[in-house]
């Protein structure tokens, strides 16, 4: 299975360190920018210092703001080769602003919902995005328990978006990953498992072989 390693901090010296010990295991990076307005907290999120520490790192940047469209530019600069913006806090204009940016810097798009959100609210974008987070935990802060709801979620979305690729993030763990996996979902995305681990690489290369 896909695993890609969270980067949830709130200093950068955080930042720094994680990226330094994932860049030894992990192939893509998602970094978590957490704006305490879409979220109730506030994550470091500086896309001028991130250009440098993420220098050559493929990057999934995961944008729980507010207003989605007035940071994307920043951060496709700053070289995240994927954006991920919520369902929640897009409209039609906004998205087309944002899919604009994106593929003039030949990156890619990722639509996320929440947990409460229903994911029949995906549909209208099937046609424009061919890539879905289905979050497991509440936006926010890492190391939250995942939710077993949103495994029927994952299920409708393979059901109705057969070709998709679906990512699901928050409170993934062993047991949580492979119920993902056979729900339908193709990535899974893990922060404080990892991190918190006394082996970091080789808890990811168990995910990994799930």
């Amino acid at each position: 299975m896909e695993v890609i390693t969270v980067i949830n901090c709130d200093d950068v010296q955080c930042v720094s360190e994680r990226v330094k010990a994932a860049k030894e295991f992990s192939q893509w990076l998602h970094l978590d920018v957490a704006d305490a307005r879409f979220t109730f907290n506030k994550s470091w999120g500086d896309p001028v210092a991130w250009s440098e520490i993420g220098k050559g790192v493929n990057t999934e940047v995961h944008l729980m703001v507010e207003e989605p469209e007035k940071a994307a530019g920043a951060w496709l600069d700053a070289g995240a080769k994927r954006l991920i913006v919520h369902l929640e806090t897009i409209n039609e204009q906004s998205l087309q602003e944002i899919k604009k940016s994106v593929e003039e810097r030949g990156a890619e798009l990722m639509i996320a919902v929440n947990p409460e959100t229903p994911v029949e609210n995906l549909a209208p974008y099937f046609k424009e995005v061919s890539r879905f987070q289905i979050l497991g935990v509440y936006p926010g802060p890492s190391g939250q328990n995942f939710l077993p709801l949103v495994l029927e979620k994952i299920k409708f979305l393979r059901q109705q978006a057969p070709d998709a690729t679906i990512e699901v993030d928050g409170g993934i763990n062993l047991e949580t990953a492979k119920l993902v996996k056979d729900a339908g979902a193709d990535i899974v995305v893990s922060g404080s498992y990892i991190f918190n681990s006394a082996d970091p690489k080789a808890t990811y290369e168990k995910l990994k072989g799930i």
